[in-house]
Formats: C-alpha cells, structure tokens, sequence
C-alpha cells in the first residue's frame, strides 16, 4: 500500500490541492445559502485536475503522434463548465438568478485545472481572490444595491 502512495504521490497531492480549495470556495457559498455549496465546488474544481492530468499523460503517450493534441482536454473543461453553469442561471419573474453561481464554478474549474497543472500558487492566489470577491466585494455591494432600490443579492 505504501508502494501505492510513493508512486501516485504527485497525483494524489494534485486531487487533494484542487478539491481543497474547491471545498473552502464551496463553503462561502454553502454559508450564503447558495445551491452549488461545497459538495459541488469541490467536485467541480477535482474534476478539472483531473482532466487536466489525464491530458498531461495522453501527452505523455502519445508524444510525437501527429494530428493528436491533448490539450483539447483541458480546453473543453471550459465548455463543459459552461454548460454546467448555464444550467445554474434561471429567471426568477423579471431578475436574473445564478449569475455568481454560474461564474463561481467556472473560476473554481479553473482552480482545479491550475492544480492539476501543479501551478499550486496560482491556485491558492486565485482562490483567496475569488474569496475577496465572493465576501469582500459583497460588503461593498451591498450598500450600493440598497442606494440603487435593487436589493437582489447573489
């Protein structure tokens, strides 16, 4: 089992980073009462690392093969988070709802890709700014929403 740890290490260590920091996201979002809360965030930004490794290994494979392009991969992460997110904006009457959610999981795919890509400092530096977003911008907004009348709040 020990041998089991020492070889798949580094990709362990990637899986761990990305759900991590996918999970302290998905908290802020659980604590606002959102419904992409930690469980999602998580799995959200571990699946990005780990299409991102699988990438790196086809690279890996099938290094010199002409006509093959693994990062392929990791840019359809994007369009798959697109499309997860698109399911996350609804209209509520005549608001827009999800927005946050939606872009949210978006960064936090990102997160997960960084991770995988073992860019682990651009991870957590994303993730501390998508944290500033997410609690400090909202403190700021928040007086601005109720100057403006619109008291919608992500």
């Amino acid at each position: 089992m020990s041998n089991f740890f020492a070889v798949n290490g580094d990709l362990i260590i990637r899986l761990i980073v990305a759900m991590g920091l996918g999970m302290i996201i998905g908290a802020e979002r659980f604590l606002v009462h959102k419904e992409a809360g930690i469980k999602t965030h998580a799995l959200v930004s571990m699946g990005a690392a780990v299409f991102v490794v699988v990438s790196e290994a086809l690279a890996y494979k099938y290094l010199g093969l002409t006509g093959f392009d693994p990062g392929r991969i990791a840019s359809q992460i994007i369009v798959g988070i697109g499309f997860l997110g698109a399911g996350s904006i609804i209209f509520q009457g005549s608001r827009l709802t999800g927005l946050t959610t939606a872009s949210g999981l978006w960064v936090t795919a990102g997160i997960g890709m960084a991770a995988g890509f073992k860019f682990y400092a651009l991870a957590v530096i994303a993730t501390v700014l998508v944290l500033f977003v997410l609690i400090v911008v909202y403190f700021i907004e928040k007086p601005i929403r109720r100057i403006s009348g619109d008291s919608q709040e992500n």
